[in-house]
């Protein structure tokens, strides 16, 4: 599977400032809708001038129209890099020649040779294709038809609705199990996998939100709807199960699992291996207990550093299950109220949990 080059943050906020909605944008479509060329370079213009053959200072306020207007003429646009100034037009650029470059036609060739050699961000318009491509440094992006690209994505948000609802039912099982302390390693690896797919998958549709701008608005709501509770629980997941129970070793493992190549994210001895255990355990026959960040996170009004303290003084999710008044009273930060709180949302848990369970059979 290609790597998505729209990972690399520069290339990202590049993506940003020329999507649909932005002054830049509705002149790259006046460009091409008139079957012009160009090639717009942005960055400090005195940074630049060692490039320069010609061409005319402008110094004119940025607008769509004015780009439109300007790119009637032969030679390169040059834009300051707020973006609120056209500064020169009709200029001829002349990049190292020994710069390597695999482009064919002479503006991409000028465009990507300009962007190694200065890191500048040029944007490079075929008059002949009608198609917009990016440069940055060593990075090139050709910008999708936005109606593919939309097309895509709701496709891709649909996959992702299944995700949750996957990622839902894996979460109910798990809190079932939890409660009548009955978890194996293999129900817990189900959950942290399918939670890291549903993250990646939303990761590639806010991505083409980026590019998609002001037409990806409606998706994006959706997308926000979707993943609300996904990287809290499975952070949570990682804190109950991380073996040594170090909170900065948690930190570490969610890292991995993020960088793990997708085949990886498939095995489950790589999971294992991430959450502390040996790879050659059997998933299906370890049995493990949860220390309770999750369930007590699904508690009202309680405070992460109350959960926090109760995990550290019981645990395991059971013994705080089996806590008197009493005894949950005298955690740091819990008092009378909390702790009366936290045994009868520990008792509403169970029972939302059974309902949840009778539901999806």
């Amino acid at each position: 599977m290609r790597a998505d080059p729209r990972k690399d943050k520069t290339l990202l906020a590049a993506l940003s400032q020329v999507a649909p909605g932005t002054a830049l944008r509705a002149g790259i479509d006046d460009i091409i809708r008139a079957q012009l060329g160009a090639l717009i370079v942005m960055d400090d213009p005195n940074r630049l001038a060692f490039l320069f053959s010609g061409g005319m200072r402008l110094d004119l306020p940025f607008t769509s129209q004015q780009l439109y207007e300007l790119a009637k003429m032969d030679g390169a646009i040059i834009v300051n890099a707020p973006l609120t100034k056209l500064v020169y037009a009709n200029v001829q650029l002349m990049p190292d020649p020994a710069i390597p470059s695999d482009e064919t036609g002479t503006r991409h060739r000028t465009a990507q040779r300009v962007a190694k050699q200065t890191d500048a961000m040029v944007v490079s318009i075929s008059q002949q294709r009608e198609t917009v491509t990016l440069f940055i440094g060593d990075l090139r992006y050709q910008l999708a038809e936005i109606p593919a690209l939309l097309a895509r994505t709701n496709q891709a948000l649909g996959t992702l609705e299944t995700y949750r609802q996957r990622l839902d039912q894996g979460l109910t099982r798990l809190t079932a199990l939890e409660f009548q302390s009955a978890v194996m390693l293999d129900d817990v690896l189900i959950v942290l996998q399918r939670a890291e797919m549903t993250t990646r998958m939303a990761e590639e549709i806010e991505r083409n939100c980026v590019e998609l701008g002001e037409e990806g608005r409606l998706i994006r709501m959706q997308l926000d709807e979707l993943m609300e509770e996904v990287p809290r629980e499975k952070a949570a997941v990682v804190y109950d199960y991380e073996q040594s129970g170090d909170p900065s070793k948690a930190a570490g493992v969610l890292e991995g699992l993020a960088k793990l190549p997708h085949p990886r994210l498939l095995e489950f001895e790589e999971l294992a291996e991430l959450l502390g255990y040996p790879r050659d355990v059997n998933p299906l026959d370890l049995t493990v207990s949860p220390r309770g960040y999750r369930v007590l996170s699904r508690i009202p009004r309680l405070p992460d550093s109350v959960i926090r303290h109760v995990v550290r003084d019981f645990a395991s999710l059971d013994a705080v299950i089996r806590a008197s008044h009493r005894d949950l009273e005298a955690v740091d930060g819990v008092g009378a109220v909390r702790a009366r709180e936290i045994r009868e949302g520990l008792r509403r848990l169970q029972e939302h949990n059974l309902v949840d369970r009778y539901l999806q059979l």
